[in-house]
């Protein structure tokens, strides 16, 4: 069924799925009348209104009824790992309109995986010694402004990150042990060295260039846009926008570079990223999220997003000295969100003081900043907000700045 959609599948797996779906059907995402009895309730564990965007520590995002389906679709047989993962990444490099793709453990397993497969090249010697990197091109350059909590990825493999920050730093810092030039693109307004620019200092000194993109869709564009521009490797999250299971990503580019990147993993014994175990469950739930995400009405979704900032906007209007001000940012988590600013001599409250009263109420509701917002005021993010909720967040935020 190389070419089937999914549709019917799913459609069965909402059908047939049973108790699995019955219980994600208890959990309706606070929908403000739900029914409270839910296994998060049975852990003592509270869920909450997520006004702050994909987080990974909320979760990401939520499952789609189709890709849940799916997923439970998926667990009801055994097959052969690495098989699915090569006839998925196929189906993905098609439908995306790229080279070569896999399903990895979120972003961040996808960077790890790429700096191996650069380091090792595939050879399965090499392969076996990681994280000892000895004797192989093992450095890799980053700016400096582009350094974050995830060069501990690199550093796992046994690369050696160099700091750099300019054109003229890179080329005192190339070498015959340069594996690799990692651009982490949300900070491109951050650092001195543009994308374009970058991409062809690589090229000169014909090194793999790989580029975080963790949660820049939408727009969908931006799955091809970067390879297109010259990067050889792109890197995304699964479980934001996407909407596929928290724990999965996507690794886009060159073949030669993804198949290396297989070898150093799950289901393969003695290598590094062994402990990386995407299940096949995974894997066909992202596949059907990513089809999914191809197909929606990005228009209709963003006009959605923009509504439910209208509705916040509205009943905030009476505060004294409000100002709100709707922010899209440039680069990752491209849409919609609603900056809040105050008159703090006349509303005597602070924006740390009414980030922590919305997460101490009930329900609790999460704010927080993205990339690109600055630091004025509060953040809103609409973005996975569920019905009813945008109300609830609206009244809350209401009796605080009254």
């Amino acid at each position: 069924m190389p070419n089937e959609s999914f549709d019917d599948l799913t459609r069965r797996g909402l059908l047939t799925a049973g108790a699995g779906i019955a219980l994600g059907s208890m959990l309706p995402a606070n929908a403000p009348n739900a029914e409270r009895s839910n296994v998060y309730d049975m852990l003592g564990v509270r869920y909450v209104i997520n006004a702050g965007g994909t987080f990974t520590n909320l979760g990401g995002s939520l499952m789609p009824p189709e890709v849940a389906a799916a997923w439970v679709e998926a667990s009801k047989h055994f097959i052969p790992l690495g098989e699915l993962q090569d006839k998925i990444g196929e189906r993905l490099a098609k439908r995306i309109g790229v080279e070569a793709a896999m399903v990895t453990t979120g972003a961040a397993g996808a960077l790890q995986l790429a700096a191996a497969a650069v380091l090792t090249q595939g050879d399965p010697k090499k392969i076996a010694r990681l994280p000892d990197a000895t004797g192989m091109r093992n450095e890799i350059l980053i700016q400096k402004s582009h350094q974050s909590c995830y060069d501990n990825r690199f550093a796992a493999v046994g690369a050696k990150v160099i700091v750099v920050e300019t054109a003229e730093d890179i080329k005192k810092a190339l070498s015959d042990r340069t594996a690799l030039m990692f651009f982490m693109n949300h900070a491109e307004p951050d650092g001195r060295i543009k994308r374009a620019e970058w991409v062809a200092l690589a090229q000169a000194a014909k090194v793999t260039t790989l580029i975080d993109a963790a949660a820049d869709v939408p727009p969908i564009e931006r799955f091809t846009e970067y390879l297109k521009m010259g990067f050889d490797l792109a890197a995304f999250s699964g479980g934001k926008a996407l909407r596929g299971p928290n724990d999965t990503g996507l690794l886009l580019g060159r073949k030669t570079i993804i198949d290396a990147a297989k070898k150093n993993t799950n289901p393969n014994c003695g290598t590094i990223g062994r402990a990386l175990k995407v299940g096949k469950e995974d894997m066909v739930a992202l596949l059907v999220a990513v089809e999914r995400f191809l197909k929606l009405d990005h228009d209709a979704e963003r006009k959605e997003w923009e509504r439910r900032i209208g509705i916040l906007e509205k009943m905030l209007a009476e505060v004294p000295t409000l100002k709100a001000k709707r922010i899209t940012p440039a680069i990752a988590n491209h849409v919609p969100h609603l900056n809040l600013t105050w008159d703090e001599t006349r509303i005597k409250v602070t924006p740390a003081e009414i980030t922590k009263a919305l997460a101490a109420g009930d329900p609790p509701i999460i704010i927080a900043r993205v990339h690109g917002s600055g630091d004025q005021g509060i953040l809103i993010s609409v973005f996975v907000l569920q019905e009813g909720e945008t109300e609830i967040v609206g009244r809350r935020l209401l009796e605080l700045l009254r």
